[in-house]
This record gives structure tokens, sequence and C-alpha cells, in this order.
């Protein structure tokens, strides 16, 4: 019996020290997530507004860069098309969205069917940016073959003319916009918001496709 108690001893003394010698996983995962910066709640750049959220649960950041003045003001029912900088396949360029879709301004999702948003940064030349629904928001992003050209002269500009095209856009003129601040508004956004892989182009959809989407986002 005492020879027995002495294997049981020292087997409860070596898995002891192998606990004792071996790092928790977990002290690494910690560590990097409390090095991360911390976004502000908001923060005004320019012409731009940078608003962040932090999830509490995985102390990642989600931030949302726009332009101060409408592309084309919210109505009485219908959400305001603004002009932001979003991370698109690493690359940061400027998209018009119209965010938060509701039955009411149901109006401006039917730009997703065939509507354009029209940008240019003068003296360059415009380019064309389709429209499509992601969740409950309208966005029109440079197609992957502008992205780099996008980026570069958004950077730069100090002005950027936008004309929405479409069911449910704004003016027959385009909007001038002004702009500053826009490269130091732009490397202060890449500090929360890491490259994301590069994607190709959306599909198209059809007519019939984009309203049956339309009707399951609505409810009806």
């Amino acid at each position: 019996m005492p020879a027995m108690m002495n294997i049981a001893n020292t087997r409860v003394a070596l898995l002891a020290a192998v606990l004792l010698a071996t790092p928790f996983a977990a002290a690494p995962t910690f560590a990097t997530a409390q090095a991360l910066p911390t976004p502000p709640a908001t923060e005004d750049i320019g012409s731009w507004t940078m608003a962040c959220t932090v999830d509490r649960m995985t102390d990642r950041s989600s931030c949302v860069l726009r332009l101060k003045q409408w592309a084309d003001p919210p109505g009485e029912h219908s959400p305001g098309l603004a002009l932001e900088i979003q991370d698109r396949g690493g690359r940061l360029v400027p998209v018009v969205t119209a965010r938060e879709l509701t039955l009411e301004g149901a109006g401006r999702g039917l730009l997703a069917l065939t509507g354009a948003a029209q940008l240019r940064f003068p003296p360059n030349p415009f380019y064309e940016m389709p429209c499509g629904l992601e969740g409950r928001t309208l966005s029109c992003a440079p197609r992957r073959a502008d992205a780099e050209r996008a980026e570069r002269e958004l950077a730069a500009a100090a002005t950027a003319l936008v004309r929405i095209t479409g069911t449910g856009g704004g003016s027959a003129e385009p909007v001038e916009l002004r702009l500053s601040g826009t490269a130091q508004a732009m490397a202060r956004y890449r500090q929360f918001t890491p490259p994301s892989p590069a994607q190709d182009d959306a599909p198209g959809i059809s007519g019939r496709e984009a309203m049956d989407r339309l009707r399951q986002l609505f409810g009806r």
C-alpha cells in the first residue's frame, strides 16, 4: 500500500510540474487584443467625420467615414445619400450610400435595379459606380478596374462632382462637394480598418431578382 501511494504521489507531482511549466494559451490572445488601438467614438478630420463602435465581446472596431456635406440631402420620406470612404478589396475608395433603408424610403432602393453614381474628381474624367443592396444599405461603389484610380484621385482631390442616375436618384445636375483633410482621414480610418481581401465585382442580377430582394427586405 505505501508503495502504491508513493507512485500516486509521484504522478501527481509530475502532473503539477507539467502544468506549471506550460504557459496558458489564452495569455497571448488577451495581450494582442489589449494592444490594438481603441478608436474614438466620433472624430472630425477636415470635411470628414469618422464614427466608430467597438464590439465588447470581440474587441473588433467598426468605423464609418463619411463626408459632412450630403451628396443628396434626406427628404421627408427619403434617406440622404452620403459620400463615404470604405475599404473595398484592400483599397480605400469613395462609395455613395443610403444607410438603413426603411419601407418609407424604399424609393432609394430602386437605384439597386438600374441606378449608378457618376463621380468625378476634377480635372480627371468621371467614372460610373454601379449601385446595389448590401443588407439595408444602398451602396454605389467603384468597379474593381477603377479602384486604384479612385483611391489615388480621392486622396488628392479638393472637390468631387456626384450625380445619381436612375429611378430614386437626385438632381440631374451634379452636386459639387468640397473636400479637405482627405488623405489624413484615410490614414486615420486605416488605423482601425485592416485591408480586406481583393474581390471580384458583384455579379449582375435581373430586374425581377432585384425586385424580389426588395420585397424580402421590406417584408412585402
